[in-house]
């Protein structure tokens, strides 16, 4: 009598998932940005005094309390969801199915401008070396969790949707730009919620083409880490703009930024490729999936 093989059993969470689509992205993200916004709350009987309203980097409690902890949760939540369906280190940090052009160096050297310019010319004085460490550290979960976040969640789920290359770069940017509107629910002012959104949507194509040229995500993740902590030490806050100061250094970084908007806009026009349904190299290639 033979012996007849059982058929793997199929998980229904993870083909969900691997089907992809931009609805799902769309979807993810505003799941995590709710359980990223509402979620510290249940931190607030630990916090006391720790958490200065009037400036979050005035001590590193308050620091970890006012920024860091929304991004731990989330860090964690991403690694959770990527364990669940199978997607470590493949796809997310998986080489990328799609080469990346000459051109798209541009990027990563107009990234590193206003990093540079702001690492140099900001006042460390005014900081305790305990509140510097932590605004770094928080720097590295920034990177991490908005990249793992929108460079690679939603990346895979468009990519493995059939969108094409120019799609999920302005997608991916979009999501992540999205990501920025609750400040237009915490009393911000909105002209600085709007420009915030214009950065952070041109950041966002900066970082998938930093991720397109240099074959993974993990780059894009640390010039992202190194961007935040530099601007929250150079402006004294967080999504601060218009900030006085005589320093040169720190009086260019306006124009480098303005500049970095342009080179986004502009390298936007010529974004090309199609990963087939793919969302890593690694991946076989097959024929693109209807668009969900």
């Amino acid at each position: 009598m033979t012996e007849q093989a059982t058929p793997a059993r199929t998980n229904p969470w993870k083909s969900f998932w691997d089907r992809g689509g931009w609805w799902k992205a769309l979807l993810f993200v505003a799941v995590y940005l709710a359980a990223y916004t509402y979620l510290p709350f249940l931190a607030q009987p630990f916090m006391g005094d720790a958490l200065d309203v009037d400036s979050a980097l005035e001590t590193p409690a308050s620091v970890f309390f006012g920024i860091m902890l929304p991004l731990v949760i989330g860090s964690i939540l991403l690694i959770v969801f990527a364990l669940t369906v199978r997607w470590l280190p493949v796809p997310l940090f998986g080489r990328q199915p799609v080469r990346g052009r000459w051109w798209m160096w541009f990027a990563p050297a107009l990234i590193l401008i206003p990093i540079l310019l702001r690492a140099f010319g900001t006042d460390y004085s005014q900081y305790s070396v305990a509140v510097i460490a932590t605004v770094f550290l928080t720097g590295a979960f920034v990177g991490f969790s908005e990249e793992l976040l929108t460079r690679g969640v939603v990346v895979v789920l468009l990519r493995r949707a059939g969108h094409n290359e120019w799609v999920v770069a302005f997608l991916s940017a979009l999501f992540f730009a999205a990501l920025h509107s609750v400040n237009f629910f915490t009393g911000q002012d909105p002209q600085t919620v709007l420009g915030t959104l214009f950065y952070t949507f041109c950041f966002g194509l900066m970082m998938y083409l930093v991720m397109r040229v240099t074959g993974s995500i993990v780059w894009a993740m640390v010039l992202h880490a190194l961007t935040d902590p530099t601007t929250m030490l150079a402006t004294g806050g967080v999504d601060e703009q218009n900030v006085q100061t005589t320093n040169v250094l720190i009086g260019l970084v306006a124009p480098a930024t303005v500049l970095m908007f342009v080179g986004a806009l502009v390298m936007l026009v010529f974004i090309r490729g199609d990963a087939n349904g793919r969302a890593a190299a690694e991946e076989p290639e097959r024929v693109a999936a209807p668009k969900a």
